[in-house]
């Protein structure tokens, strides 16, 4: 692996691992035996077990590959509503925002198309069109994110990172909980609240509910929000060993006016434009409605030898209803500076449902394997997928042009559709996998962890551009990974993990080609002070991806209208990165990271130049211990390098944030949240002929008390 450094780079790498924290307490590896349960440290850090990466049940110290997590206290000192806003906040991931609803997600030069909730791994629709990315994260205990390769666990996919989203749990027995009311700016006005009680006199019934309602209107014309948000969970306690798990969740947004795209980056002259914040591309009749219902359950079961079975049932259900207005210049030659004429309106009407089904098993434990200690896991997966899109012709008002655009209001015809459906997407995806994974203890500070899945994916049915049936069977994903204790607080790791893409390319014999594969290779340094309260960490890596589908360069297919292709190199990426999060003083609690990395094609071409390369992220809090401990101030800043798309550039910018918070007594909080301070003005999304501003400086207060 070759990688070359900045001095800066690594005088900051150095100075986070250094051993300057000697005098702190080291954190104990063994402490992770109790599998079931997470303490949180200093609230931004977590030192007990997480089950994104390996299903080991190992703390983020034990993980041989780069894990950050997002608390629910760093969640609410941030105001974080989404998905996508713990992915802002979040080092080595990025987002590009296509519209008020698509989001696609980046890390390291790759997508990141899987997700999970509770460990079980979920997958995105068409660039979360159903609402995925948008997803409330109030439901959420923590966010997790494993970079790099995550095969063992997820299967398929791209050697990216996968988000593990950590719903909240029913673990109280006395009465407890919040009601809070918020405002902000444009309008904005939100209400919910979080209770949880035991439900028995014993203790061994316990519930949660979570509900919340948002309304408010936005920096760009005409839109406005509307969200409902509902959580509820039972548990039971059927023995001192035996737990089951009941619960659902459910959110609908049906906002007014969202756009479809962006807004045009240039005129037909060539010169850029450079629009209000405030404009909007929508029409005052557009819709994005999406709705997404997960029904779970989960029975977790430890036997008295002290090995663990959990079993979990899925049920995921996404509807996406929307009318939908798209402007763009047609020909790319028209679009005139002077009269703010040349856009075209595309209007588009679908309706869509995506069901996911899926069970899983997984029983670990401790055995004597290779006369030494092995913690060891196993698990077997089933998940069905099926989804369908059907849109509807517009029968008038088809394209026409928009007229003067520096005039658009919104008022613009909506069209007659059509009651005639045409199935744009209609695909069926099953996904099946066993896998087993151990850790050797080979010496008190050195531990190995071997692993592997063997997945089978198959997709049936067309969806767009892709079409056809294909998939691959028994496919092996190897998982290796070597930690090796320094002292009592360092703790140096390497691993090599894989994941693997299916894909329908032909080859000249009109044979499938072989999944796209990803392999990482990471090494790095994994500290934690003062009992685990501050966690740092400094890793690099490298990203190799295989069999990417190219033309045949030789040989050509004998049926004019196909393509022959072979497998050919991929991407490679490189990088680094390096954070440290917790409470390393009494009352201050920080998260900083930095991430660096290149990614280029086989042709050493720069490949999604749209997500930046270089993130610095940085938020601190610090509460008056001493002189007003009722007071809690905060801030931080996210700055990320230059992106571009074609000609279209982004400049890097830095985004500024605050916060404050005052206990009023002991039941009544009131925070104030202030984001992006200096008002920066800035792409959000950028392609070859669009663009997207993010948001203007803006404020929110909010009133939390607590039962």
């Amino acid at each position: 692996m070759s990688l070359k450094y900045s001095p800066l780079a690594l005088a900051i790498s150095m100075a986070m691992v250094s051993n300057v924290a000697l005098s702190a307490e080291p954190e104990t590896p063994e402490d992770a035996a109790d599998l079931g349960k997470v303490k949180v440290t200093g609230q931004y850090s977590v030192n007990k077990v997480i089950d994104t990466a390996t299903g080991l049940g190992l703390t983020i110290k034990e993980t041989p590959q780069s894990v950050s997590v997002l608390t629910s206290q760093r969640i609410e000192d941030q105001g974080l509503e989404t998905v996508i806003d713990t992915i802002t906040n979040t080092i080595g991931v990025s987002h590009s925002s296509w519209d008020n609803v698509r989001n696609e997600l980046q890390a390291r030069g790759f997508k990141i198309e899987n997700y999970q909730i509770d460990g079980i791994p979920m997958s995105w629709s068409l660039l979360g069109d159903s609402g995925e990315t948008i997803a409330d994260v109030s439901i959420y205990e923590r966010v997790e994110f494993v970079r790099g390769s995550t095969g063992l666990l997820t299967g398929t996919g791209d050697p990216s990172a996968s988000i593990n989203l950590v719903r909240k749990k029913a673990d109280s027995v006395e009465f407890n909980g919040h009601v809070s009311a918020a405002v902000g700016s444009w309008n904005h006005k939100e209400i919910s609240t979080d209770l949880a009680s035991g439900l028995s006199d014993d203790g061994t019934l316990r519930g949660r509910v979570i509900a919340k309602k948002v309304q408010g209107e936005s920096y760009t014309d005409l839109f406005e929000q509307d969200t409902d948000v509902f959580y509820g969970v039972l548990e039971k306690d059927l023995s001192h060993s035996t737990l089951v798990r009941l619960g659902v969740s459910y959110q609908h947004d049906d906002p007014t006016a969202p756009v479809w795209g962006g807004l045009q980056a240039k005129f037909n002259n060539g010169n850029f434009t450079d629009w209000s914040r405030s404009t909007t591309s929508a029409a005052d009749w557009t819709k994005w409605e999406t709705s997404n219902t997960n029904v779970f359950t989960s029975l977790n079961h430890i036997f008295s030898n002290g090995w663990e079975l959990t079993t979990n049932y899925n049920h995921m259900k996404y509807k996406a209803d929307s009318k939908l207005l798209y402007m763009y210049d047609a020909d790319g030659m028209s679009f005139d500076q002077t009269t703010g004429e040349g856009l075209t309106s595309w209007p588009y009407k679908s309706y869509g449902e995506s069901e996911q089904q899926s069970i899983d098993a997984q029983l670990r434990g401790q055995i004597t394997l290779l006369n030494t200690d092995a913690d060891i896991v196993i698990g077997a997966l089933y998940s069905e997928q099926e989804s369908y899109a059907d849109s509807y012709a517009p029968l008038t008002n088809a394209f026409l042009p928009v007229g003067n655009f520096y005039e658009w209001d919104g008022d613009f015809p909506q069209p007659q559709w059509s009651t005639d459906a045409s199935r744009d997407r209609d695909i069926e995806v099953t996904n099946k996998g066993v896998y087993g994974a151990t850790r050797l203890h080979i010496k008190d500070d050195l531990k190995v962890i071997l692993g592997g899945r063997v997945t089978s994916w198959e997709r049936k049915g067309d969806s767009y551009t892709d079409t056809g049936s294909y998939g691959d069977d028994n496919v092996f994903v190897p998982y290796f990974g070597v930690l090796y204790d320094l002292n009592d607080v360092h703790r140096a790791y390497a691993s090599v993990t894989e994941i693997f893409k299916p894909q329908n390319n032909l080859d000249i014999n009109d044979k499938l080609l072989d999944p796209v594969t990803g392999k990482t290779y990471e090494a790095g340094l994994k500290s934690g002070f003062f009992d685990g309260a501050l966690q740092t960490s400094a890793s690099v890596f490298r990203i190799e991806q295989d069999n990417l589908a190219v033309i045949d360069p030789i040989n050509t297919h004998p049926d004019p209208t196909k393509d022959a292709y072979i497998n050919a190199e991929g991407v490679t990426s490189e990088g680094f990165e390096i954070e440290a999060i917790g409470q390393p003083l009494d009352g201050l609690k920080v998260n900083a990271g930095y991430s660096q990395f290149e990614a280029k094609d086989a042709k050493n071409v720069k490949v999604n130049t749209n997500h930046p390369r270089k993130q610095l992220n940085l938020f601190a809090t610090y509460n008056l211990v001493n002189t007003l401990p009722k007071l809690t101030l905060g801030g931080g800043v996210n700055w990320q390098d230059e992106t571009s798309e074609s000609d279209i550039v982004q400049e890097e910018f830095m985004l500024v944030n605050l916060m404050g918070r005052y206990a009023v007594n002991q039941d009544l909080d009131v925070q104030l949240n202030l984001n992006n301070v200096l008002d920066e003005k800035y792409y959000n999304y950028i392609n070859a002929s669009q663009v997207r501003y993010g948001s203007p400086a803006n404020w929110k207060l909010n009133f939390k008390y607590k039962l």
